[in-house]
């Protein structure tokens, strides 16, 4: 039992998780006075808070996609690195999502809250591997909290993308992956599977592989996807692994691929029925979010007395939570998207 309510450490309100003895949102989704920020991604690193707190790679990755000017009071924390605000001590810890991810873990008066973010829990060679620390009370995400979603070994999928590069000469490989994390992992999983030759990559991309680099990820020969090589001829990729946001497939710019073979690097790709409605010739099960046994074996190494479950399929996992003792509570955060995972 706890001598003081959970609530009256972290809550829930309409612009986000609220911690009042520390005085901060964690991931607010609208301009605060003062923000913990778990990761890159747009739907939980938002511009316009008065100071950020987040890890050095966090920082640089709001930075290339806001502008400098983000945010008047950046702050970095280093993984680990204990920090007192306001009543609350405040660590960063890594959670393997993407570059600079992390886990936050507030203690206060002897109640300590994990906020997971966004995480998963296999290897992936771009960034810190997940940490898993003790806590009272586990606030964690639930993307893919269905029994039915248990990715494949991510070298297997990889293994797919290669043979049909082999057996398809002719035609180019279009990789849909979103641009901050899982285009760089995909990047260095053909480069661990002995892949050489020039990755190319939609100018989207550019800023971002190239921030990966400066943190020490080396992606290896990277060329941008152009129409026309230095000499000015026409290119048209055929046999050639080409990297793009997915929204790129539904412009012009990708109309420029004759007869490509259309894959796409997403936990999603598990629902048959969403890469047919994307058209997708080769869907690879590459998910930056934990799959049901993560979750739960999660929850199980956590060992929390309370769990609570924000944005994805709360409900599924709420149960399994009390089916196994724990006391369970979704909360009711909007604002947080899959982003194409």
């Amino acid at each position: 039992m706890f001598m003081i309510r959970p609530d009256q450490l972290l809550r829930e309100t309409e612009r986000g998780l609220w911690c009042e003895p520390g005085g901060f949102f964690i991931d607010p989704m609208r301009p605060a006075e003062r923000a913990l920020v778990t990761h890159g991604h747009a739907d939980h690193a938002r511009a316009g808070h008065e100071r950020v707190l987040a890890t050095p790679e966090t920082l640089a990755i709001m930075a290339a996609r806001y502008g400098e000017a983000f945010t008047p009071n950046p702050a970095s924390i280093d993984y680990g690195e204990r920090l007192k605000i306001g009543e609350v001590e405040v660590s960063f810890h890594p959670a393997g999502h993407v570059l600079g991810s992390a886990q936050i873990r507030l203690d206060w008066k002897g109640l300590v809250i994990g906020v997971s973010g966004d995480y998963k829990r296999r290897r992936d060679p771009t960034c810190a591997e997940f940490e898993v620390f003790p806590a009272d009370v586990y606030v964690t995400e639930a993307t893919f909290a269905l029994p039915v979603f248990r990715h494949p070994d991510d070298r297997d999928e990889i293994a797919k993308l290669l043979k049909s590069v082999r057996q398809n000469p002719d035609r180019a490989h279009l990789v849909g992956a979103y641009a901050l994390g899982k285009a760089q992992r995909v990047i260095c999983l053909l480069r661990e599977a002995g892949y050489e030759a020039p990755i190319y990559i939609h100018g989207a991309m550019e800023q971002l592989c190239a921030l990966y680099e400066e943190h020490g990820v080396a992606l290896g020969p990277l060329e941008k996807a152009t129409v026309k090589d230095a000499s000015g001829a026409k290119q048209d990729f055929a046999g050639q692994i080409v990297i793009a946001p997915p929204s790129s497939f539904q412009t012009a710019w990708a109309r420029r691929f004759p007869d490509p073979v259309i894959c796409f690097a997403s936990g999603w790709m598990q629902v048959r029925a969403r890469a047919r409605q994307r058209g997708v010739e080769l869907p690879l099960i590459l998910s930056d979010h934990a799959d049901w046994d993560e979750l739960t074996q999660t929850i199980t190494d956590v060992n929390p007395d309370e769990v609570w479950i924000t944005h994805g399929r709360d409900d599924a996992l709420a149960r399994w939570a009390e089916l196994e003792g724990y006391k369970a509570r979704p909360l009711s955060l909007a604002g947080y998207e899959d982003e194409d995972d």
